[in-house]
């Protein structure tokens, strides 16, 4: 299991407690009288966890560093002609990029075990919690930026420059650094076959014992943590950067439909602005419904069954590997929508030596960009 947005709740109990009550068994029924409710088992098969979780890690993980990697490489070579729009790809890749690393640790840990040591656990949570933040925070500056050069284009300029080089440190990147406090204080290796570790859905389903990695909260306010995070990634992870999404862009539609002039590049640049509205939503969506519904039933605000916990369990399993491919849709949705960006990569990739690069330096202006700033006033260059 990645995080505890899908971890059932530890608790610590003594095994005391059922040596100092066999003397409460009823001798009719054969029961205990502890309201002991038995735990629903686990909806997800050793197949699910084993197989389906690694090769879609490993898929991710691949297209993530292919993808991701060439926007970093290609926009590198333009340092003199890198545009804004150009420094909000390369820290989208960048988040992304650190995501994808982390991904071959989750996939032994879904295969067999946490073979790692405990600093790893904690590096790897927060390089988590810095991605999931960090990627979502970056789609919504990259809407506003978008917002200010088609809806604002006029005196927008210094505005847009201000947050590209500065407003995104602070509304981006310190947020997401911020919110990794819990990981360094929550995230632990812990052994499920130790004796005083809970009876969890896999541990009550299989006699093998487990090394895992995740945020262990404290006995008596594990219920109130676990909430508290998921409404935060919600909130600041979905709510608040799809909000500004969204509004952004259907400002942006509104204002493309307007005349008649360049209408061919008008419905292509609609066309891609509605590309990037879908894609967003139909990966994040269905994760947080999924966590939001599950967290309603761990506060007993939506009644539950065991079915309908093994049902919840599986959508949020599957809805949060398509939300993890939303790393590798960025490079497309970004970058290789860019008119010249092919050009770039072209002359980036085949640069073998010296003199090519510093002819490929000559020609970056007008030929070789990744994209110019008249494309940065394009919804279609993003």
């Amino acid at each position: 299991m990645l995080h505890d947005h899908r971890v059932i709740i530890m608790e610590f109990i003594s095994f005391d407690m059922f040596d100092n009550n066999t003397d409460n068994t009823s001798e009719e029924s054969g029961d205990f009288d502890l309201d002991f409710q038995e735990p629903c088992g686990s909806a997800l098969s050793n197949t699910f966890n084993k197989i389906f979780l690694p090769t879609v890690y490993g898929i991710i993980f691949i297209l993530g560093i292919i993808g991701n990697g060439l926007v970093v490489v290609v926009i590198g070579f333009q340092r003199r002609a890198r545009t804004m729009t150009d420094k909000y790809r390369l820290h989208l890749s960048v988040a992304d990029l650190m995501f994808v690393l982390t991904l071959p640790f989750w996939a032994v840990d879904a295969a067999s075990n946490w073979y790692f040591r405990g600093f790893l656990c904690v590096f790897v949570h927060s390089i988590y919690t810095v991605n999931l933040y960090s990627s979502v925070l970056i789609l919504a500056f990259i809407s506003l930026d978008r917002y200010l050069a088609v809806v604002r284009a006029t005196n927008s300029q210094a505005t847009r420059k201000l947050l590209a080089s500065r407003v995104i440190y602070v509304g981006v990147w310190l947020p997401a650094a911020v919110l990794t406090v819990p990981d360094l204080v929550f995230a632990r290796v812990r052994n499920t076959g130790s004796s005083n570790f809970l009876f969890t859905a896999d541990s009550m389903e299989t006699a093998d014992p487990r090394i895992i990695c995740q945020r262990i909260y404290p006995q008596e306010t594990s219920l109130i943590w676990t909430v508290v995070f998921r409404f935060q990634h919600i909130l600041v992870g979905f709510i608040l950067p799809g909000l500004v999404i969204l509004i952004c862009y259907c400002i942006i539609i509104a204002k493309l439909s307007e005349g008649t002039k360049g209408q061919a590049l008008k419905k292509k640049a609609l066309k891609t602005t509605v590309i990037l509205i879908l894609c967003f939503f139909t990966c994040w969506l269905p994760y947080c419904v999924g966590i939001f519904f599950d967290t309603l039933m761990m506060l007993n605000v939506v009644s539950t069954s065991c079915a309908l916990q093994q049902a919840v369990e599986k959508w949020i399993s599957i809805t949060e590997a398509l939300a993890y491919f939303h790393c590798c849709l960025n490079p497309i949705l970004y970058a290789f929508l860019g008119v010249k960006f092919k050009k770039s990569a072209r002359s980036a990739l085949t640069a073998n030596s010296k003199s090519s690069q510093k002819l490929m330096t000559k020609k970056r202006g007008p030929i070789s960009s990744v994209s110019t700033e008249s494309e940065s006033s394009s919804v279609f260059s993003s």
